[in-house]
């Protein structure tokens, strides 16, 4: 970010008092150190104090271990982090597994606890400048939603804090409140930070008036879903109807036609203010135009950078994890680590161009499964034969032309005889195979194109968006569909679909809400976005309940062809694909319904007498 990454003013309020002395040598402030009275009289300080609350946002979604992990999108490829505690439905209030900064309570709390004293101090300010001042409370009101929306949509109802607590209170120990009161709560301040910031032009990655309406959007979207509608979740799971608490995690009362209304009317908010990137076309682009379309919007370049609304931004002056997703992600056969490989399950979900699904029943799909595809597929994932980057000096002499090897092939030794060639992007590789893929896959999708980028040695610069302008308009279709209102879903999810070359889509009724759900799974791919919509859609158990599986691809040479040095050739090779099954002893994926929610770790439920844990922990 232009702005957060400066370094952060880290402000100490407390023991910073000056003490009255008839010594001047005493009267003395520490060199590096702000006090309080100096910062909320300085609008400078004030804003380096606001910037610094921004820092809850972390790497965004750039994390080595991603949330597409726990999901049906990925199965990351390194044990012993805490991933298949939760994909193995093992969590418990000792040990929740795998949790990041940007969800974990403890930080999420010391995050909000900084946006109360921003909030508080900024409503009635020791400054002259009444705009800087408005202007920081609409960031503040935003952050301290944002944080709120990242414990509710990972733990439901939390304890509503909205001042700084001081030393000396009667109680530090607050209940959680109804899922309906933090709901509120968060909309009244997007409400509030959406008017502070109307007509600003703001710096990248800092908060806007269409990014309050944006989480606003999603919050409400969240809001109205089956997990949070207490009869429709009790009747789905056992678990919630068991709960003697339901309040806390969904809506008892009130209508839910109109929690979708309110879920429509934010989303339109967003579509009405902005335009997104190659919107509003009345007919499908070319494939190849449509996957050049799609690596824009996620790569943010060339009208793509138009789609993100909040990002979080990364720089090579500054190398911070978040500009390492080709290492991170990348094929081992480029010396990179593989770590959140693309499933089976994900790639079959990629529609074939003409709209209809893949079927591996289909012998001429199953025979050639990469060809005519979604041309999303092409831009988020790396399959066996796909052209990618030039290898290293090292490696050029084993793949010339730079291809994605996941398979097994025959090749013709020096001494003519047939010989087998392990893949350089396979777990058997002679490089690095320790890094190799057990899936077959290998995530494009953020991922730099530039050969200049390749491995450990070099950054990138691709911003994570936080909220993007197509969630939005997902968001705004979702909503109609289920206000019955089907025309208006179509109108705006073919908008989506022609701009990436895909025919429109006519389904009504069931199979329009299927089509649209399989279609926002492949236009937010690793987005952060699966893993709570399959939770709030209550359909889990068929989706993150299923066993990972990846592709087996055996390449043998056709009568009298003869290869010494591997690429991939249909002219040459007889192709099989099979798709196997994750080996359990990797990850044996499980769904229990009390995964709908995280549980509220023992050292929090020690320290606050007052909570209720979340039902089956």
């Amino acid at each position: 970010m232009k702005l957060i990454n400066k370094t952060f003013l880290f402000i100490f309020i407390a023991g910073l008092i000056s003490v009255s002395c008839n010594h001047d040598f005493l009267d003395t402030r520490p060199l590096g150190e702000v006090s309080e009275s100096s910062v909320w009289a300085d609008p400078a300080l004030a804003d380096a104090f606001v910037t610094g609350i921004y820092q809850g946002f972390g790497n965004g979604g750039f994390d080595e271990q991603m949330l597409a992990s726990l999901t049906d999108e990925a199965i990351f490829t390194h044990p012993g982090r805490g991933i298949n505690t939760i994909t193995e439905s093992r969590s418990n209030p000792a040990d929740i597994g795998w949790v990041n900064n940007t969800i974990w309570w403890g930080n999420m709390y010391s995050r909000i606890r900084a946006a109360n004293i921003a909030i508080a101090k900024l409503s009635e300010p020791e400054f002259t400048d009444q705009d800087a001042a408005d202007r920081l409370m609409g960031e503040a009101k935003f952050l301290r939603a944002y944080y709120y929306h990242q414990l509710m949509r990972y733990y439901g109802g939390v304890p509503i804090v909205d001042r700084p607590y001081e030393l000396g209170e009667e109680t530090y120990s607050a209940p959680r409140n109804t899922f309906e009161e933090v709901v509120d709560f968060i909309v009244s301040d997007l409400n509030d930070s959406a008017t502070l910031l109307a007509g600003r032009s703001m710096a990248n990655g800092r908060a806007s008036q269409v990014a309050a309406l944006a989480l606003k959007s999603r919050v409400l979207l969240y809001a109205a879903s089956d997990l949070h509608d207490a009869p429709t979740a009790k009747a789905k799971s056992s678990d919630m109807a068991a709960y003697g608490n339901i309040e806390l995690l969904a809506y008892t009362s009130g209508s839910r036609a109109e929690r979708w209304q309110r879920a429509q009317a934010a989303a339109k908010a967003v579509l009405d203010l902005t335009t997104g990137n190659m919107m509003g076309l009345t007919e499908p682009v070319s494939h190849e135009e449509g996957i050049q379309n799609y690596m824009n919007n996620s790569l943010a370049r060339n009208g793509g950078e138009n789609e993100i609304i909040l990002g979080r931004y990364f720089i090579n002056a500054k190398q911070e994890n978040g500009g390492r997703q080709g290492l991170f992600n990348g094929p081992n056969g480029y010396n990179n680590w593989a770590g959140n490989t693309p499933v089976q399950l994900l790639v079959d979900d990629y529609e074939m161009m003409d709209g209809t699904e893949f079927s591996w029943e289909d012998e001429e799909q199953a025979s050639n499964p990469y060809d005519n595809r979604d041309p999303r597929f092409y831009a988020s994932i790396l399959y066996d034969g796909a052209q990618w980057k030039p290898r290293s000096s090292a490696n050029q002499p084993r793949d010339p032309l730079g291809q994605i090897q996941t398979g097994t092939y025959e090749v013709t030794n020096s001494s003519g005889e047939v010989a087998t060639h392990f893949g350089l992007d396979t777990r058997n590789s002679p490089i690095e195979d320790w890094n190799g893929s057990y899936t077959g896959y290998y995530i494009r999708k953020f991922i730099d194109p530039d050969p200049a980028i390749v491995d450990q040695n070099t950054w990138q610069e691709i911003p994570w968006p936080i909220l993007r302008y197509t969630e939005a308009v997902l968001n705004y279709v979702e909503a109609s569909i289920e206000l019955g209102q089907e025309e208006e879903a179509r109108n705006w999810l073919n908008q989506i679909r022609f701009r990436i070359g895909m025919p429109a889509i006519t389904d009504s009724g069931d199979a329009l809400r299927d089509r649209y759900r399989n279609e926002r799974r492949v236009e937010m791919a690793y987005e952060e976005q699966r893993f709570h919509d399959v939770r709030r859609w209550m359909i889990a158990p068929e989706t993150l309940g299923r066993q990972a599986d990846g592709i087996n691809i055996t390449g043998t040479l056709k009568p009298g062809k003869t290869v010494s040095v591997y690429r991939y050739d249909p002219e040459s090779y007889d192709y099989v694909y099979e798709v196997i099954d994750m080996d359990p002893g990797k990850e044996n994926r499980t769904w229990l319904d009390k995964m709908y929610y995280l549980p509220i770790h023992r050292d929090e439920i020690n320290r606050n007498e007052n909570l209720i844990q979340n039902p089956g922990y």
